[in-house]
């Protein structure tokens, strides 16, 4: 199936003009995975494993994921071997997605990268250039599991594995009846000043989606997935109603730095009330970092979020191998190592877990969006700062 012209558009408005790629893994890695690819082409004649080279990035917890799925698979697939490379947040020199294309176009097959995980801007590129291989669920039993909708949303060629949003972080025994909806939460913060706090929304994504929810509260639905400039005509409101909540906000107006800086009023009793990460919300919640009143709300409509994907490259000759694999990462039994480790929700529809997890989830997990603006975010940011910040 070709994927429709205005799906791919909407999926490149996320990636803007400028891409941000992921790292390879440095000088000579080319030979290494073109050996590791001719061994695992002849490993089924020979009865060894097959095995398929699988990149990824991130910070530390996501190594921990890997490292913790990978033998809990290969037990079960003792035929499958999963080479994987890891590429530490900001290091490498040769752009993996680059490499993919330079491969692809240079008709050497999949470069020595079979399976890719990244955002979705990476999905949107890959998809318009037709890297990316599209996937089903008579191939991945398991992707069945997946919110169809979801799905749609990327043409099924990518699988969102895991994901996180941007939620309400808010003091229990303070609030007893938290706001549900935007305009609640309008209403609760001249109610209750200094008691709500969000961060500058160029140094955190939580201060983002507080003000982007907010500049675009009246606006229609379709242009939270709209790039077009003419959109920011449309922004007064939105700004005007910002600027009018500014001085009832923590300090009267003080914005802290980066999503944590928020999480240290709450952690303080400083404030009761934030935008927050879920997951960086989960993870302090199991460290101990903050009290276990704190508890989570989404509200309608809801604030931002989004998964992180997993992609098939079109050019790899390990794709049964690969599928294999995906199903195993869609399984509730690893969905739940999923959880353990990232403190994201999973990327199988809630109904597929354990009640435990199902209720530890409610009314979060659901309901949140994924604003497609492209570079008006950072236009945002700049008249946030302009209009709110200096008032």
């Amino acid at each position: 199936m070709r994927l429709k012209k205005k799906s791919w558009l909407t999926l490149l408005s996320v990636a803007g003009v400028s891409m941000s790629l992921l790292a390879g893994c440095g000088n000579g890695s080319g030979g290494e995975n073109a050996t590791a690819a001719a061994e695992g082409s002849g490993a089924a004649a020979s009865g060894e494993p097959t095995s398929f080279n699988f990149y990824f990035t991130g910070s530390q917890n996501v190594k921990d994921l890997w490292d913790s799925l990978e033998p809990m698979f290969e037990e079960q697939h003792p035929e499958i071997d999963v080479k994987m490379v890891y590429i530490p947040s900001g290091t490498g020199a040769e752009p993996t997605y680059d490499r993919i294309m330079a491969a692809k176009q240079a008709g050497k097959g999949s470069g020595g990268i079979d399976l890719y995980e990244d955002s979705i801007t990476t999905v949107a590129q890959g998809t318009k250039d037709g890297v990316w291989t599209q996937l089903s669920d008579s191939d991945i039993p398991n992707l069945s599991k997946v919110d169809a909708n979801v799905m749609k949303d990327v043409d099924n060629y990518a699988i969102p594995y895991r994901s996180s949003a941007v939620v309400l972080a808010y003091d229990s025994s303070k609030i007893s009846n938290p706001p549900t909806t935007l305009d609640e939460l309008i209403d609760w913060i001249k109610a209750n000043p200094e008691q709500f706090a969000y961060n500058d929304p160029s140094t955190g994504g939580s201060g983002s989606s507080f003000v982007q929810t907010i500049v675009y509260k009246d606006l229609p639905e379709e242009d939270i997935h709209n790039s077009d400039p003419s959109v920011m005509e449309k922004w007064e409101a939105g700004f005007n109603t910002l600027k009018e909540i500014g001085p009832f906000t923590y300090g009267e107006g003080i914005y802290p730095k980066k999503n944590q800086g928020t999480l240290d009023l709450l952690m303080n009793g400083e404030v009761s009330l934030i935008p927050a990460w879920s997951d960086m919300v989960l993870q302090q919640l199991n460290e101990g970092l903050l009290p276990d009143t704190i508890k989570m709300q989404q509200i309608t409509p809801g604030f931002n979020g989004g998964p992180t994907y997993l992609m098939v490259n079109q050019e790899s000759d390990k794709k049964e191998a690969v599928n294999t694999f995906l199903d195993f990462v869609l399984s509730p039994e690893a969905q739940a190592v999923v959880v353990d480790k990232m403190n994201g929700f999973p990327g199988i529809e809630l109904s597929n877990m354990s009640q435990d997890m199902q209720d530890k989830f409610a009314g979060v997990s659901e309901g949140f969006r994924t604003f497609n603006i492209g570079d008006l975010g950072t236009e945002i940011n700049k008249r946030w700062q302009s209009d709110v910040a200096a008032q």
